[in-house]
C-alpha cells in the first residue's frame, strides 16, 4: 500500500493518483441568471459589467447565487469580503466561535472592537458595510453530521475555510452526497494549497487525501503558525474559483491542486483525477452516507498517546502544587523555541518534540526523578509521553491543557497565543 502514496510537505501524503493529467471539460454556469440590474446596481458593478466574459449575464448570476462559507476566520475573511463585494446575492456563514485578539493578525473581517463578539455576527456587520444588498444568513452552530446536510442543501456552492481535518472530511462528504461543488483551501506558515472539488466533474477531497494524516503529524495553524497575509492569497484564489464556477467563465481548478510557496513566491499546479478506488465518489463507492464520527475518523490523539495518557495526566493545578511544594521532579516543555519565547512555565526545560520522535534526547533524559511533560494544549505532550512510556520511563506524565491552561487558570498575566 505504501507505493500508492507520496509524501507532500506539511500536509501529509497525497495519493499517487494526484500526479496524472486530466481532460479539460466545459462546465456550464452553476447558477441561472437573476432579474435585470437596477441603475444603482449597474453603477456598483460597472467594472464587472465591462468585462466581456462576465458582463450583465455574469453579474445576474452572481446576484442570484447562494454561497456558504464554512468559517469566518483566516480564509473565510477575504472570501466573505470579496464575495460580498462581487455581489453574491446570498452569503451564508457557519461559525460558532468568538473573536479573540490572536485572530486579528490574519482574520481581517474582524477588528479590535469585535473582540469577544460572535465571529458570525461580526462578519455579518462588515459585509453590510461592504455591500448592503447582500442577504447574509448566519448559522451560529458547530458543523456536524446532524446539521451539515440541512445547511448545505440551502446553497449552490460551499467555500471551505476550516482549519481541521475532521471538518474538512465532513464538508467533502456532504458535498459529494449532495452533488455540490466546494472550494477548498489550506494554509500553514508560508505555504498554501487550493482546489475546487466537484465529484460530478472530477475528484473529491478523498481522491487527493484518502485518509487523514496520523495524529500529531501535521500541526495546526495554532501550533505551527501562519503568515497572516497568506490567508489573503489563498482566500482570494478560493473566491476567484467560486466566481468562475458561478458564472461559467474560465477554467476552474477542478482536477488541479494549486500549491503556493510565499517564501519563494511560486505557484505550482498538480493535476489530479478521480481515484478509481475512492470509497465515496468512485463508481464502486462503498460509503453511501456520512460517517458517524469524523473526530474519531481523524483522531486527535493516536491510540498509543491515548493509552499512555490514561492515568498519567495531571492538571495545571496539580502541576502548580508540585512546583510550590518543591517536589522532586523534572518538567519538560516539548514546544518549539519560538513558542517558549512567547510564554513558558517556571522551572520548565525546553526539549522540542522532534527530539522525542527521532529518539535523540532519550539517552540524556534523567531517570532518577519523575518526568512531567507539557506543550501548548496537551496534544504534543501526550504523543511524547507515549514515546517515553515505550522507552521504559514508567514514572512519566503530562499536563492536560498545557501552557494555555496554565496562563488561563494559574497565571492570568501571561499571554495566550
Amino acid at each position: 500500500m505504501a507505493s500508492n502514496w507520496q509524501c507532500f510537505g506539511e500536509y501529509g501524503r497525497i495519493s499517487t493518483y494526484a500526479l496524472t493529467l486530466r481532460t479539460v471539460m466545459n462546465i456550464p454556469p452553476l447558477v441561472e441568471k437573476g432579474p435585470a440590474l437596477t441603475v444603482d446596481e449597474v453603477r456598483r458593478y460597472s467594472r464587472h459589467l465591462i468585462i466581456p466574459d462576465v458582463a450583465m449575464a455574469g453579474q445576474q448570476r452572481l446576484m442570484n447565487a447562494k454561497v456558504l462559507c464554512v468559517g469566518a476566520g483566516g480564509l473565510g475573511s477575504p472570501a466573505l469580503m470579496y464575495l460580498a463585494a462581487a455581489g453574491v446575492g446570498t452569503l451564508g456563514i457557519v461559525e460558532f466561535d468568538t473573536v479573540d485578539e490572536s485572530n486579528l493578525q490574519r482574520q481581517i473581517i474582524h477588528g479590535q472592537s469585535d473582540i469577544g463578539k460572535s465571529k458570525a455576527l461580526s462578519a455579518k456587520e462588515k459585509i453590510a458595510e461592504i455591500n448592503p444588498n447582500v442577504n447574509v444568513v448566519v448559522h451560529e452552530v458547530r458543523l456536524d453530521t446532524d446539521n451539515v446536510m440541512e445547511i448545505f442543501a440551502q446553497y449552490d456552492l460551499i467555500v471551505d475555510g476550516t482549519d481541521n481535518f475532521a471538518t474538512r472530511y465532513l464538508v467533502n462528504d456532504a458535498c459529494v452526497l449532495l452533488k455540490k461543488p466546494y472550494v477548498w483551501g489550506s494554509i500553514y506558515r508560508f505555504d498554501g494549497q487550493a482546489s475546487l472539488f466537484w465529484a460530478e466533474y472530477g475528484p473529491c477531497y478523498r481522491c487527493l487525501y484518502p485518509e487523514p494524516p496520523p495524529p500529531g503529524m501535521v500541526p495546526s495553524c495554532a501550533e505551527g503558525g501562519v503568515l497572516g497575509v497568506l490567508c489573503a492569497t489563498i482566500g482570494s484564489i478560493q473566491t476567484t474559483e467560486a466566481i468562475k464556477v458561478l458564472t461559467g467563465v474560465g477554467e476552474p481548478l477542478i482536477g488541479s491542486l494549486m500549491v503556493y510557496d510565499a517564501l519563494d513566491m511560486t505557484f505550482r499546479k498538480i493535476k489530479v483525477r478521480k481515484d478509481p478506488n475512492c470509497p465515496l465518489c468512485s463508481e464502486n463507492a462503498t460509503q453511501t452516507a456520512l460517517l458517524p464520527d469524523y473526530e474519531a475518523f481523524c483522531g486527535t490523539l493516536s491510540e498509543a498517546a491515548q493509552e499512555a495518557s490514561s492515568g498519567s495526566t495531571i492538571t495545571v493545578q496539580e502541576l502548580k502544587s508540585k512546583i510550590d511544594n518543591k517536589d522532586n521532579f523534572y518538567l519538560f516543555d516539548v514546544r518549539e523555541p519560538s513558542e517558549y519565547e512567547i510564554v513558558n512555565i517556571p522551572t520548565a526545560h525546553l526539549i522540542p518534540k522532534q527530539g522525542f520522535i527521532d529518539g535523540s534526547v532519550l539517552a540524556s533524559l534523567p531517570q532518577d526523578k519523575p518526568i512531567v511533560l507539557h506543550c501548548k494544549s496537551g496534544v504534543r505532550s501526550a504523543e511524547c509521553l507515549a514515546i517515553l512510556k515505550n522507552a521504559g520511563f514508567a514514572d512519566a506524565s503530562h499536563v492536560f491543557g498545557g501552557v494555555i491552561a496554565w496562563a488561563k487558570q494559574i497565571d492570568t498575566t501571561l499571554p495566550v497565543y
